[in-house]
């Protein structure tokens, strides 16, 4: 009884007091609530490992003075190069490596990469020579590398005086503007006062390119040394540029696998895409254009959606195209290598902008596939180079004779590689005592080419389309054109997978009139495709409700059942009026094989001169009269007949006295 009582005393004592006990009890219960949640919950301090610093090195700005380039180095001439398509680098590498044989040193130089204005330093540089090997592109335009330069010299005032130079141009007489980069150099030099020490070269490619280089090179290099003074070291041996490196234990992600620039640029491509970022397209058509013989013709159509890729109608396609792997092949058997080591060339001279080239680290393997060219025949230095590796002794003379600039090596020369059409692999078979490290036979291949195609639509549709030629064949062999062969089998669906093409476009100076509804097109017309995409723009046009002037089409080729490309689309042009007029002819359909294509042009000159013709003349009107196709085979009546027209055209413009006589002169 005493418990309970007891008990029941301290719960009225704690009903009483109820108020305080609560507090307490809700104080209490607060405190430990935040002790317990700032023991347990708190965040705890980070503790920051003390890293090194690292020791961040600011990137090296790009030297641009070749002058302090050559007196770092020791080298007193100096090889300038503007090259479209290799050749001319080509050139100015070997005229650079020239130099150590006769007692100086040379560098080869792009002027993209330069202060050109730096040629008014040249002469703190004794016995100094600066050399330019400037090729022609276009309607007479310096390439792409050059085109800097050729704005400073025609922007300059420097005074040059006290600069030796001399030029090498290349060219094609074909075209009207002959080796006009080269001439305009050598001019412009001169008159900046300039001291020129030897002849302007001229080199044409519609002839024999090599040829004239080496002709121009044996004269130039003893005018040299008469004008400096010194004398040819007289010895002969081989000049080596690049030293191998073998990668044994490379990541593979590190290896270029056929890229032209950025590696892996293939597998992430990102805009814009140019000739060292060329864009996959996939083609979407690709379909045989002649009926019959034996060339192969193509259209191929390649989806550019997505690149944001732009062009106009007369622009140009570049394609890289790649080697046959049948090739490439026999040459790993041959060479007896495998053709999967990874390598590097690395440039001997650490000083030079050029360390590879090619892309590298790759594998041999890819480099005789996408990098270097294995089928046009090599040219001198290559067979003069590799002699000393021919066993044989009558081998070695005769690589060495071809290499020489005497009459009887150059015919044979002539004879051997270029009418036969001996490319490396040929020639590496039909001598089995030659037999050169493949790294050496790397470093003097050329690099493979971009291939240009006219593009046959117009900008207005969304595709790319362009044609391709045929295959050849010499002294038994087939000598398979790398493009042709390749984009043959680029078809859409491949097992499964899309094909696709490394493209870029490459801007023309051939456009359309820019008044639509006045100018008239009269066109004879061989080589249709970049017409073609004219005429679409003008259907195009058309539909749009604007009005245009008058098309007449001539086209001429050998046979209408084979030959005649584009026919259903021409015609149809013809049927709803896009086309004025179209003429056709050809050639091996007629009994006489006299230019049935001039005939056509001559028997329509009084349409083509009312079409052409207005009472009040002027320079600004002329429309466009212009024949496609090769200068060199086109008949001479066609170009005649044109000729004709046109001086018919402008000696009524010079009655109205729009042109003086200086102008038609």
């Amino acid at each position: 009884g005493g418990t309970t009582e007891s008990g029941g005393e301290r719960g009225s004592l704690l009903c009483n007091e109820g108020l305080l006990s609560n507090l307490d009890i809700f104080l209490f219960s607060l405190i430990a609530g935040v002790i317990i949640y700032w023991l347990m919950f708190r965040k705890k301090p980070v503790t920051i490992p003390d890293f090194p610093k690292l020791e961040t090195q600011a990137p090296t700005a790009r030297e641009t003075s070749f002058i302090e380039k050559m007196k770092k180095t020791g080298k007193n001439i100096v090889v300038f190069y503007g090259s479209q398509t290799g050749t001319a680098e080509e050139f100015a590498n070997r005229l650079s490596k020239d130099a150590q044989r006769y007692g100086m040193k040379g560098m080869a130089a792009d002027p993209e990469e330069y202060d050109m204005s730096e040629l008014t330093r040249l002469k703190e540089i004794s016995n100094s020579l600066a050399i330019f090997c400037m090729a022609t592109y276009g309607e007479g335009d310096p390439t792409d590398n050059a085109q800097d330069f050729y704005d400073w010299l025609q922007e300059s005032d420097a005074d040059l005086n006290g600069l030796h130079y001399t030029v090498f141009a290349l060219g094609n007489k074909t075209y009207e503007h002959y080796n006009a980069m080269g001439k305009y150099v050598d001019k412009r030099l001169s008159e900046l006062g300039g001291s020129r020490i030897f002849d302007l070269g001229m080199g044409d490619d519609d002839g024999n390119l090599e040829e004239d280089f080496v002709s121009w090179r044996e004269q130039f290099w003893p005018a040299v040394c008469e004008h400096f003074g010194v004398e040819a070291t007289g010895e002969e041996f081989s000049i080596r540029q690049y030293e191998l490196k073998v990668h044994e234990d490379l990541n593979m992600n590190k290896v270029y696998t056929g890229e032209l620039g950025r590696l892996k640029s293939f597998e992430n491509q990102k805009p814009p895409f140019d000739a060292k970022n060329p864009f996959l397209a996939p083609v979407t058509v690709n379909r045989k254009l002649n009926k019959g013989g034996d060339r192969h013709l193509m259209h191929l159509e390649l989806d550019i959606t997505g690149s944001k890729i732009r062009y106009e109608s007369g622009d140009h396609v570049a394609v890289y195209p790649t080697n046959d792997a049948a090739i490439v092949s026999r040459l790993g058997d041959v060479l007896g290598v495998d053709l999967d080591t990874v390598i590097s060339l690395n440039n001997l001279d650490e000083e030079s902008n050029k360390k590879h080239p090619f892309p590298c680290p790759t594998t041999y393997h890819t480099a005789l596939t996408h990098y270097l060219d294995v089928t046009n025949p090599p040219r001198t230095n290559v067979l003069y180079e590799l002699a000393q590796y021919a066993t044989d002794p009558k081998d070695q003379e005769n690589m060495r004779k071809m290499a020489s600039s005497s009459p009887e090596g150059k015919a044979q020369y002539q004879s051997w590689v270029l009418d036969s059409c001996r490319n490396i692999l040929a020639i590496l078979e039909d001598m089995p005592s030659l037999r050169p490290p493949i790294d050496h036979l790397c470093e003097l291949l050329p690099r493979l080419q971009a291939r240009y195609y006219s593009i046959a639509s117009s900008s207005k549709h969304p595709h790319l389309c362009c044609g391709s030629g045929g295959t050849r064949q010499k002294t038994g062999r087939v000598n398979k054109g790398v493009a042709t062969n390749w984009l043959k089998g680029r078809v859409p669906n491949d097992n499964g997978h899309k094909a696709t093409v490394p493209m870029y476009i490459r801007k023309s100076q051939f456009r359309l009139p820019f008044k639509a509804a006045t100018d008239n097109h009269d066109r004879p017309w061989h080589r249709n495709r970049p017409l073609h995409g004219f005429i679409q723009e003008r259907a195009w046009l058309r539909e749009k409700g604007k009005e245009v002037g008058e098309t007449v089409l001539y086209f001429g080729c050998r046979h209408r059942s084979e030959d005649f490309l584009y026919q259903e689309q021409l015609e149809a042009y013809e049927e709803t009026g896009v086309l004025t007029q179209l003429s056709v002819a050809f050639s091996r359909d007629q009994e006489l094989k006299a230019s049935v294509r001039a005939a056509s042009v001559k028997n329509n000159k009084q349409a083509i001169w009312r079409q052409i013709h207005t009472d009040n003349p002027s320079p600004n009107h002329c429309p466009p009269l212009c024949p496609l196709g090769y200068a060199r085979n086109m008949a001479r009546d066609v170009q005649t007949t044109f000729y004709e027209i046109a001086t018919d055209y402008i000696k009524k413009l010079m009655t109205k006295g729009r042109y003086s006589q200086d102008v038609w002169s």
